[in-house]
Parts: structure tokens; C-alpha cells; sequence
């Protein structure tokens, strides 16, 4: 569909692009990965036309049609309603109803049989493009990315930028492009349109490139990694957690590689410097010469996975109970947000806050931060507990005019310049660039300088709102070790479900206006989500959100009962070890699919690749089918033995 040959591209004297290449396929789902300032929405640019390319080619069949949502859409306002807005997506269709209207208006003062002539085949046309269902369909994809029914007709000045972007993603859906191109998506949507967005994906009959930081969405959606590295885009066929392990794999190879031909320079070196001056040898060094000039290098495998080696400690210690809400209620005029609702935090509590936007996330943080003026009830913190807050807006606070080493040291006077640099270090600022001037960094460098503020504080309470937003993925891997080392308290608000499920002891949600817990991980956390959904259960209602079940009286159990509970264990046991059997297998075949995937041998060979590709997904479903049926089985297995206790 588009091919990419030996693309170069250039920033200044600085090649982000150097003979790079890639085919993108029909219907192919590509997740584009790289750190910041690789160059991944500079390709995306480069397709649309908007950059033009140094060198090299870019084909593309005649018919294909591009569709690029971009960060400059924030700035795009209008009095129409969001979902006029979304409608311009169907430009064909517009003009056909104008014409409609314009006919249906004459022919109710001069009725002609022609203009019933005209009326009749653009009314053909427009079925024929399915007119009578557009506003239907703009409304589904509006709705489903969280704009309630009376939002459709406000107009879409009164949105905020994220809220903007959605409208523009929302029509962007509806144009339906042969190539759908998403520079990172999901900055701007919460977890329930972030799901929405992934099931539109995982049927998009086009191909889609996604630019994102987000693992578990990129795991969801794509069937290939692009990855953005030394100037070229290098090629993985899987979702993201096999590039993770591909990638690891390579690098072995590579790392290996490299080793064995620097030994080999090395003894050739040694041989040149040894008999370079004797006469009988001369031409044997000069041919080892020859022989190293030639040498195509083997390039050494740089490590991307940083890693924090500082230890971020406060002086002072809290004491057991950090906060406390009593009773809190809180609503903007008649829109209420909590009401009569309680929450408290102990000394260690990571938690997450998490759900649909306009829940009152943001709300929560401020009114635990003491900034957000209370309708009802009482914030109490506990004793000698210091906090911190960081969200985006907060940015605006660093002053422009200072060097990252300057505003650091605002935040803690008592670490060295030494100290300093190893914390700006474990966030991706080293050597001079400690030097630079806040003014001058992007937003993505500027939120990594606030964090590490944050960090830095001494604070031994922290709320952080969005803090992965505009990060890539490094940069978000290095915040999960710094809050994994971390010993005090905190509460984030974040829709990055692999950060959430990283960071979070417990998890926080609104609902019902008030403030409900669950007592784990984010991963059990949606477990018992879908289990209650299924069940049809209703939500906690106690304090904090967490209530035990109502233990029924147990009645006597016959010996009957017994026995073919004894029975059920056994078949239910037998089946779990069955289907791990069968899992070890699948597994197995799995794994050396990925590994054929991978060769190039395979992805050179456009049929071979297919097959391999359509017996990978086989595999995939027949493993997912069974691990369920692997979870159904223990679980049953685990309630008779429960019974039978």
C-alpha cells in the first residue's frame, strides 16, 4: 500500500532518518516506538506531505487516503456543535443534503417534474452513501468517546484542548482513511474511551500507525512494531510485549557480535603494530590493514533501559494515619461530584485513582491537597505529614530563566551539585544539558523536571496527577522504579493501565458520589471488575468503598453432597492439568513461531510471512481460549475444596 526506500531526513547536521525503509501493508496495525526526539511524528508528517524528505522515496497506490491526528489539533475552535464538527467528516454526503434542502425549498413554490427528476438521484446518490445514517454513526463514535447526549449540540469552543482533540478523533474515525495515523491518543482520554478506541481499532478494516506511550494499548490494538532507533526504522511482527522480548533476543545476537569483532580488530592491531616494521612481514600487516577499512562495523548495543540508582528519602516521618476525609461533599451549582463521603490513607498506601473523566478525579486530588473549597465535611491530614502535588498546569510554575540544576535546587537546598546531577541523570538529562534553560525545553523534558522536583521535595505525602502524560516510554519506566523506591505515601490519577498495575497497592474510583476502595492490585482490581459485571453485582457501599460479604449461615451437608463434590473436584482438577498440558504445548509453538517471525528469511517472503502470521494468531486464540479454561477450572476446583473444608 505506501513503501518507504531509503528515506533520509535531516535536522541540521543530525539525520533522523539515514536510508531507512518500511512497507505498510492494508489493514496492517503498526505501533511506532521510539524515545522522544527520535523522530516519530516527524514520519508522520513526512506522509501526510508536510515535511519533505532529504532523500529517497515514498510510493503509495493512487486511491489511499491518509488521515493524521496531531497535537496542533488542540488549537482548532469553532461555534459549531461537536457534532456538526464530526459530520464534516462526510463531505460528500453534506453537499448531497444541501442540495436535497434546496430542491424540497423550490419545489414548495415552483413544482416541476425536472426538478422531481433532480431530487430523485441526488436522494439515490445520498442512500447509495448511506446519508440517512451519518448523524446516527457521528453520534455512536461521540458517545463512545465519553461526550454525553446533550454535549452533541454545545459548541466546540466551550470543550477544553483534550475534549477538542476527541471531536477531531471522532471525525477523523468517520472518514474511514485507507491510513489511520494517531500521534499519541491517548493523552487525551480516559480509561472507558481508551477501551472504546481499542475495540474501534481491533475491526478498522484500514491500516492504523500508532505513536503512543501506552503498553497495554499498543499490546491491544497492533500486530507489528516499528521501532524509531539510530536513524532507522527497524521491523518486529508482534505487539509490544513480543518486541520486548524480540528485541532482547537481538541485542543478545547483536551484543555478541560486536564482542567477537572487536577481538577480531584487536588481535589485528596487535599483528600491524607488531610486524608493520619488519620487512618479511610487512605485506602481510599491510593486507590486515586493508582488511580493517573494509571491515562493515558491527554497531554496539546501546542500553535504553535506564535505570534509577538514587534513593529519593525524607526527613521527616509521618505518623501511621496520613489523611483523613469525614463526610466530605463537594458540587460546582447543581452538578455534584461527592457526597457525604469518607476516605483515609495510612502511613505506605500507593494508590490509584482511576475512572471515566468528569468523575471528579482531579477535584479529589485538589481537595486533598487543601485547595479546593469544601461544600460539606472536614480534610484532615495526620501528623507531620509534608505533600507535594504535581499536574500538568503546574508546569507553567518552573521558571523559565533558570538551568535544570538551579530549579532542582530550589526544590531541595541540602543536596549537592553532585546529588543533583544524579537525579537529573536518572531522568534523562546528563553531561551540559544540566545547563539549559527551562525556557527552552520541550513539554515531554519539561514534565520530567517537575517530577523530579516532586521527588526531590521531601515530601513524604505525594499526589500526582497525570504524571506520565507526554512521556515516553523510558521516561515513564524510570518514574515506576522512582515511586517503586519510593517509601512514603501517595495517590496518582492516571488512565496508563501497565503504569497503574506497576505503582498501586489499592485502588480508588468514584462512583455514586462517593469515594470507593478496592483493597489490591489494578490487575485484581479488573478481575473482580468483569466478574462483577457479569454477576450483575451491585458496588460496595461502605466506608472507603470496601464491605465484607454477609456470611449466610451454613446449613448441614449430607454425605451425598459430599461425594459428588469429591467427584466435581477430581474432573475439575484432572481438566486444569489437561489444559496446562495442552498450554506447555501451544506455548512451546508459540514461541518458536515468534522466532521464525523474527528471521528475515520469513518476513521477506510475503506468503511465507502470512501463513506464519495466521498460525501465530490461530495459536494466540487456541492459548487464550485455553488459559480461561485453565482459570474456570482451578477456580471451581478451588470453591469445592472450600466446601469440602
Amino acid at each position: 500500500m505506501i513503501s518507504i526506500t531509503n528515506l533520509s531526513y535531516y535536522l541540521g547536521s543530525r539525520a533522523l532518518y539515514e536510508n531507512a525503509n518500511l512497507h505498510i501493508k492494508p489493514g496492517q496495525k503498526i505501533g511506532l516506538i521510539g524515545l522522544n526526539g527520535t523522530g516519530k511524528s516527524t514520519l508522520l508528517r513526512i506522509l501526510v506531505g508536510e515535511y519533505q524528505p532529504d532523500g529517497g522515496t515514498i510510493s503509495m497506490a493512487g486511491d489511499v487516503t491518509l488521515g493524521f491526528l496531531n497535537q496542533d489539533l488542540l488549537s482548532y475552535q469553532t461555534d459549531d456543535s461537536i457534532l456538526s464538527v464530526a459530520m464534516q467528516a462526510f463531505e460528500r454526503q453534506n453537499v448531497l443534503q444541501k442540495q436535497m434542502d434546496a430542491l424540497l425549498h423550490e419545489m414548495e413554490v415552483n413544482y416541476r417534474d425536472e426538478l422531481v427528476d433532480k431530487l430523485g438521484k441526488v436522494q439515490m446518490e445520498f442512500e447509495s452513501l448511506d446519508g440517512y445514517t451519518i448523524q446516527s454513526r457521528a453520534e455512536e463514535i461521540l458517545e463512545g468517546l465519553g461526550f454525553s447526549t446533550d454535549d452533541l449540540q454545545r459548541p466546540l469552543r466551550l470543550f477544553s484542548g483534550g475534549w477538542r482533540m476527541r471531536v477531531m478523533l471522532a471525525k477523523l474515525l468517520l472518514q474511514k482513511p485507507a491510513l489511520l495515523m494517531l500521534d499519541e491518543p491517548t493523552n487525551h482520554l480516559d480509561l472507558p474511551s481508551i477501551q472504546w478506541v481499542e475495540k474501534y481499532i481491533q475491526t478498522y478494516e484500514g491500516a492504523v500507525i500508532v505513536v503512543s506511550h501506552d503498553r497495554e494499548f499498543l499490546d491491544n490494538v497492533v500486530d507489528t512494531i516499528v521501532e524509531v532507533s539510530g536513524a532507522k526504522l527497524n521491523y518486529y511482527p508482534g505487539n509490544y510485549s513480543f518486541y520486548i522480548e524480540e528485541k532482547a533476543l537481538r541485542n543478545e545476537i547483536q551484543q555478541g557480535a560486536w564482542e567477537n569483532q572487536q577481538a577480531k580488530i584487536r588481535q589485528a592491531e596487535r599483528f600491524i603494530e607488531r610486524f608493520k616494521a619488519k620487512a618479511s612481514k610487512a605485506k602481510q600487516a599491510q593486507s590486515r590493514v586493508k582488511m580493517l577499512e573494509k571491515m562493515e562495523l558491527v554497531d554496539a548495543v546501546i542500553d535504553e533501559n535506564a535505570r534509577v540508582n538514587f534513593r529519593f528519602n525524607f526527613s521527616t516521618q509521618p505518623g501511621r494515619h496520613i489523611l483523613h476525609l469525614d463526610q466530605i461533599t463537594k458540587a460546582y451549582g447543581e452538578k455534584r461530584i461527592l457526597t457525604h463521603t469518607e476516605a483515609r490513607l495510612e502511613r505506605g498506601d500507593k494508590v490509584a485513582l482511576i475512572g471515566a473523566n468528569g468523575r471528579g478525579k482531579s477535584t479529589l486530588l485538589r481537595i486533598i491537597a487543601g485547595t479546593e473549597f469544601l461544600n460539606q465535611g472536614e480534610r484532615r491530614l495526620g501528623h507531620n505529614v509534608l505533600f507535594s502535588f504535581y499536574a500538568q498546569h503546574q508546569l507553567e510554575s518552573l521558571n523559565v530563566e533558570d538551568t535544570l540544576l538551579e530549579e532542582l535546587k530550589h526544590a531541595n537546598p541540602t543536596k549537592t551539585e553532585g546529588e543533583l546531577r544524579g537525579v537529573l541523570g536518572c531522568f534523562l538529562f546528563s553531561g551540559d544539558e544540566v545547563f539549559k534553560k527551562i525556557k527552552v525545553l520541550s513539554g515531554g523534558e519539561k514534565s520530567r523536571v517537575a517530577l523530579a522536583k516532586v521527588l526531590l521535595s521531601q515530601a513524604n505525602f505525594l499526589l500526582l496527577d497525570e504524571p506520565t502524560n507526554h512521556l515516553d516510554m523510558q521516561s515513564v519506566n524510570i518514574l515506576i522504579q522512582a515511586l517503586d523506591q519510593y517509601e512514603g505515601t501517595y495517590v496518582v490519577v492516571s488512565h496508563d493501565r501497565y503504569f497503574v498495575s506497576r505503582i498501586a497497592n489499592k485502588i480508588w474510583y468514584i462512583e455514586d458520589e462517593q469515594i470507593k476502595e478496592y483493597p489490591g492490585t489494578y490487575d485484581e482490581y479488573e478481575w473482580w471488575m468483569e466478574e462483577r459485571k457479569a454477576s450483575g453485582a451491585p458496588a460496595p457501599t461502605a466506608v472507603n468503598g470496601v464491605k465484607k460479604a454477609v456470611e449466610k449461615p451454613k446449613t448441614p451437608v449430607t454425605e451425598d453432597e459430599r461425594r459428588e463434590w469429591q467427584r466435581s473436584l477430581k474432573r475439575a482438577t484432572q481438566q486444569a492439568e489437561e489444559a496446562e498440558a495442552k498450554i506447555e504445548q501451544l506455548e512451546a509453538r508459540k514461541k518458536k513461531l515468534e522466532a521464525e517471525l523474527a528471521d528475515p528469511a520469513t518476513y521477506g517472503d510475503d506468503k511465507l510471512m502470512l501463513a506464519k502470521n495466521n498460525e501465530y494468531h490461530h495459536v494466540q486464540n487456541q492459548l487464550t481460549e485455553l488459559q480461561t479454561q485453565w482459570e474456570e477450572r482451578m477456580l471451581e476446583a478451588e470453591e469445592l475444596e472450600k466446601r469440602l473444608a
